[in-house]
């Protein structure tokens, strides 16, 4: 059993499609806000808070995973979701820019009948959101 960045322990016969760590502290990849986001990560660290967020997609379930960790060691905060297929709605990626056609931010989404949760996708392209967005639905789909 392989244990990933997330935590989440994979099971016997189950294989990682791919783990994506969320950005949590920038709202785009527009440089400005980058900068804004680190920002208010060393502040954050300075006073000994971090959080992180992971989508871990497997080839046979998908789950969410975030930790909030407070005095620079304590994890105050822990919360694992399955995303339950029968659940789903609809999972897709968008494409915002910041500054007109100039830095281009891909989100991957999904939607469900009792939330919507997105993700940016650190330094991705339109191919990668998208194999990330054909995963995630290969995941789903073979669950069912």
């Amino acid at each position: 059993m392989a244990t990933l960045k997330s935590g989440i322990a994979l099971a016997e016969n189950e294989k990682l499609v791919m783990e994506i760590e969320a950005e949590l502290w920038a709202a785009s990849s527009n440089p400005i806000a980058q900068l804004i986001g680190s920002i208010y990560r060393i502040i954050a660290m300075i006073l000994g808070f971090k959080k992180k967020g992971f989508w871990v997609i497997t080839d046979k379930r998908v789950v969410e995973v975030s930790v909030q960790v407070a005095c620079w060691c304590i994890t105050v905060g822990r919360q694992v979701k399955y995303v339950l297929p029968s659940s789903v709605k609809e999972i897709g990626y968008t494409r915002k820019t910041a500054c007109g056609c100039f830095c281009p931010a891909y989100y991957l989404y999904y939607q469900s009948f009792t939330q919507l949760s997105s993700v940016l996708l650190k330094g991705a392209s339109e191919d990668d959101a998208l194999k990330a967005a054909n995963a995630f639905y290969a995941a789903i789909s073979a669950a069912q």
